[in-house]
């Protein structure tokens, strides 16, 4: 059984299904009084978009995100909601190492063409963290 667990969240069309088995797979996984963190990395939005959203676009957003991500964490003993700025794939590996994090569960999507050029963001999780790491498909 793991104490500290980070589960990455990202919300798109598909993410309360893979959510729900995430949070279910730590809650599983999970020794008693262990923490489980709800992580969701915001990306710096390019600047040729940001001139034309609102000044205040990039805090409002962020207020949405943590406030679901608290919502959430809510719900689980043990749950923290996080939100944190960076490139997704490095800012996961980097918290889980820098708050000994014994498991991440982390969702994957059915691989496409970009994903085999570029690489996904659970792909370098898992060829890169320096703990356990279950991957939901």
């Amino acid at each position: 059984m793991y104490k500290n667990i980070l589960v990455p969240i990202a919300f798109d069309e598909e993410s309360d299904t893979r959510i729900g088995a995430a949070t279910s797979v730590a809650r599983r996984l999970a020794a008693e009084g262990a923490r489980i963190t709800f992580l969701h990395v915001l990306e710096q939005v390019p600047g040729y978009v940001a001139s034309y959203l609102p000044a205040d676009y990039a805090s409002q957003a962020r207020k949405v995100v943590e406030d679901e991500l608290n919502d959430m964490a809510a719900t689980v003993p043990g749950g923290v909601g996080l939100v944190v700025s960076g490139h997704s794939g490095r800012t996961i590996l980097d918290w889980a190492s820098d708050n000994d994090t014994d498991l991440i569960v982390i969702a994957s999507h059915r691989p496409g063409m970009q994903d085999l050029l570029l690489g996904s963001t659970a792909a370098k999780v898992v060829r890169h963290a320096q703990c356990a790491v279950h991957v939901l498909r």
